[in-house]
């Protein structure tokens, strides 16, 4: 394999897991209230940010499985 296919890889595994860990950072931190969104909060005593930090927990974890089940196929 040429060695800009190898350098080519890397860099798009490197940013597609940045992307899940800062994916999973931000659903956790909705989790655990630490990160909120200010008008809906406000009327919802941050159950809906709760919601949608379980929803961005959730599909980030279906998206690695998805990923990895796709790469293997390759």
């Amino acid at each position: 394999m040429p060695k800009s296919k190898i350098a080519s890889n890397f860099i798009r595994f490197t940013v597609w897991l940045t992307g899940v860990l800062v994916s999973l950072a931000v659903g956790f931190g909705m989790i655990n209230k630490v990160l909120t969104i200010p008008l809906i909060s406000d009327f919802s005593n941050g159950i809906i940010t709760e919601i949608a930090g379980v929803v961005v927990v959730v599909f980030t974890l279906i998206s690695v499985v998805l990923s990895a089940v796709n790469n293997l196929g390759k």
